[in-house]
This record gives structure tokens, C-alpha cells and sequence, in this order.
């Protein structure tokens, strides 16, 4: 096999590159700016690479992609024309994974790394004489910002994140930002979604300053109008579809520290979007949680009583593909693959 040049054309779905010796590392904030981020880069979770990904063009039928040893199982998708040919899993310490036997001929290769968790890249290697290329990339730009319900953990494997599978369907390039436990509506969190080109950019608010008792109910609705507004600055006219939290049985009437309960939180959101509306923000959109991932799917598929399960994330990304995503392309045209 040959050795391809790491390069950052190469890589996808992340805010930012660090060279690592000899490797790169893939990171979801600003990796020199992580100071910026409290608490610790944003509770560690800034340095997982969920939805970062290899996009490249080659005509080699086995591609293998070597990285830095992990502690924990490691799972990589391989997706051609948006659907998953092969999912490779890499023990601990381990430290390459191969995929063989692809179609013949040029086809565009996404190599999904390990959501959840960070990544160190050092390799990536095609066949002998096989061709490579990293080509241009048209698609339409969504930015999904949110907590471990969008960084979504328990996947069947990376490119079966709800925002992974939903970006797939639709064709779009995708960025991740959900963040476990750590979606608090930061302003440096805000100022950086301002910053990053997007096509239609997704929030899901509430459930981690539930969680966390952040805000109360003095602040948590001017938290999401500034976050909001932040963005607004460099996309005053970009859709933005706002989700309230998904069912959570346990938290919907129980009063955290703060006297929130996930139904009050839930009001909040709705009511802050509504206050947007009504001062001029024709392109704002708000979802129930519960439209998207309810009751229905909470009884098979929800069984900490908080986060989906693999299959729970499968439901909840074609419901917000169907509840979401296909009304706002009915409202914006532009927004449908090959527009």
C-alpha cells in the first residue's frame, strides 16, 4: 500500500487541527483557544470527534487508517455515496483498522472516526498506484449544536449519530457540535457557531442546564435569546431550528436545584424563540423535543430514562428529518440536495 499525506483538506466535521507528533488530532472548539473554554475545554468534551471524518476520492479498492492506540473499543465507518459499506471495530491498543474489497473504480470515500471519544491520526494508506484526491465539497453546511442527545454516545457507530444518519439522508456536510453534558449556551460557544459557514444550523437546548441546575428561571431565557443573537451577527438571514429537550419521564414535573422542572425548561425555549419572532426573525423555527423523540419511543428505546439507545437514535433521526428537517425545506427550497 501507499501513504497518503495527511493534510486538513483531507479532514471534516471538526473546528480545528492539532499536529501531534506525527499525527493530527481532530478537535470540535478552537484547540489552542481551549483556555476560552471553561471548564476544561468544555468538560473534556471538545477533543471527541464526533462526526469528524476523511473525505477523499480514490479508485483503490482497501484503504487502511492507522491512529494513536486507545484504551477503549474504537468503531470507523466507511461511507461511499452516503451509505455505510463497511463498519470496522479496533480493540484496545490497537492502532489501525483496514477496510478491503470496495467498489471499482473513482468513488468518494467518507472514513467516519470514533464518535465520542478523541483520535490522533497518523496514517492513512490506499492501494499501490491507486489514485487520490481530496475533491471540491458543494454541499450545503449544517451546523448541529447540543448535548450528549446530539454527540449521541450510545450509536450504533459513528455514522449512526441522529445528526450523522439525518446529514447522510439529506446529503449535507455536516458539524457536529453536541457536547455531553457541557450545552450551556456559552457565549465563546456562540461567538464560534457565528464564525462557522453554515447553511441551516440546529439547536437543541435544555436538558444539560436541567441537569446541572446552570441557570435558573431569572436567566435561562435571556441565555437563549443571547445565544441566539450572538449567531445571528454573521447569519441574519441562515434558518435556525431550535429543539426543546426530547422526553425525559423522571424530569419532566421533578423541580432540579433551581426550581426548574424539563416542562418549565421547555416553555422557556419556546417562549424565547417566540419572543424573536415577534421582533422580526422570520427564519427562526421551533420543535417540541418530544415531536422529535416522545413517549412512544421512550418506552422501548430511552433506558436510562434520559439518553436513546442506538435504535432510539435511528427513530429520533427520522423524526427530525420528517418533523424538522423536510418542513424547513419546504419553507427554503435551497435547502434540498441538488438545489
Amino acid at each position: 500500500m501507499q501513504n497518503v499525506q495527511l493534510t486538513p483538506e483531507l479532514f471534516q466535521g471538526h473546528i480545528s487541527l492539532e499536529p501531534v507528533d506525527g499525527g493530527i488530532k481532530p478537535w470540535r472548539i478552537p484547540h489552542e483557544r481551549r483556555a476560552v473554554f471553561p471548564p476544561n475545554a468544555l468538560g473534556e468534551k471538545g477533543e471527541n470527534a464526533t462526526g469528524v471524518r476523511l473525505r477523499f476520492e480514490s479508485d483503490t479498492a482497501n484503504v487502511e487508517v492507522s491512529f494513536r492506540p486507545m484504551q477503549s473499543e474504537a468503531l470507523f465507518d466507511l461511507v461511499i455515496e452516503n451509505e455505510i459499506v463497511a463498519t470496522k471495530r479496533a480493540q484496545p491498543g490497537e492502532g489501525a483498522v483496514r477496510f478491503e474489497g470496495l467498489p471499482s473504480g473513482k468513488k468518494v470515500i467518507e472514513l467516519y472516526v470514533p464518535h465520542a471519544k478523541p483520535i490522533t491520526v497518523t496514517g492513512l494508506r490506499v492501494d499501490a498506484g491507486a489514485q487520490v484526491a481530496t475533491p471540491p465539497d458543494g454541499r450545503l453546511r449544517w451546523v448541529a449544536y447540543g448535548s450528549s442527545i446530539t454527540e449521541c454516545a450510545a450509536a450504533a457507530s459513528p455514522a449512526q449519530t441522529w445528526p450523522a444518519i439525518v446529514a447522510r439522508t439529506n446529503d449535507w456536510h455536516l458539524t457536529c457540535l453536541g457536547y455531553g453534558g457541557n450545552c450551556h449556551f456559552e457565549p465563546n460557544v456562540a461567538r464560534m457557531i457565528r464564525d462557522l459557514q453554515a447553511d441551516v444550523i440546529s439547536m437543541c437546548l435544555g436538558i444539560n442546564v436541567y441537569g446541572a441546575a446552570s441557570l435558573g428561571p431569572r436567566t435561562f431565557r435571556a441565555a437563549v435569546i443571547g445565544l441566539i443573537e450572538i449567531v445571528r451577527e454573521k447569519h441574519p438571514e441562515t434558518p435556525v431550528t431550535v429543539l426543546s429537550p426530547i422526553i425525559s419521564p423522571p424530569r419532566e414535573k421533578a423541580p432540579n436545584a433551581v426550581g426548574f422542572t424539563l416542562e418549565a425548561i421547555r416553555d422557556e425555549v419556546r417562549e424565547a424563540v417566540a419572543a424573536l419572532q415577534s421582533h422580526g426573525d422570520r427564519h427562526l423555527h421551533y420543535t417540541d423535543g418530544r415531536d422529535v423523540f416522545g413517549e412512544a419511543e421512550a418506552q422501548e428505546h430511552l433506558p436510562d430514562e434520559l439518553h436513546p439507545d442506538a435504535e432510539g437514535y435511528r427513530i429520533m433521526a427520522r423524526n427530525f428529518d420528517a418533523k424538522v428537517i423536510k418542513p424547513l425545506q419546504a419553507t427554503y427550497p435551497r435547502l434540498r440536495a441538488g438545489a
